[in-house]
């Protein structure tokens, strides 16, 4: 593997150049550093930010699921994202219509 390869294949993997695997990452880096220090704080203080932390974690997990449900590759590294066809005949059409997005 080229070192080329080493900052491109995995943005290539999503469907993102390097630089725009970079801005998404860096997207999600500021509410984490703001979710780690609200925790911090209500470790100390229990009575302060009760749910930033996990409102933030929330937040993101929602915004990454979209992100892998329409990645091109989904089906490779998230096929748990993948709409379920219909074991019997009877199931409405609209059940596997749209994407499932709980993780």
């Amino acid at each position: 593997m080229t070192l080329r390869e080493l900052f491109t294949d995995h943005p290539r993997s999503v469907g993102e150049t390097y630089d725009e695997h970079m801005l998404v990452a860096l997207s999600f880096a500021g509410p984490l550093a703001k979710a780690a220090a609200a925790a911090l704080v209500h470790a100390f203080l229990p009575f302060l930010c009760v749910k930033t932390a996990s409102q933030t974690i929330k937040s993101l997990n929602d915004r990454m699921s979209r992100r892998c449900a329409s990645c091109p590759k989904a089906a490779l590294h998230r096929p748990d994202l993948l709409p379920v066809l219909p074991t019997k005949p009877s199931m409405a059409m609209s059940r596997f219509a749209e994407p499932d997005y709980v993780i």
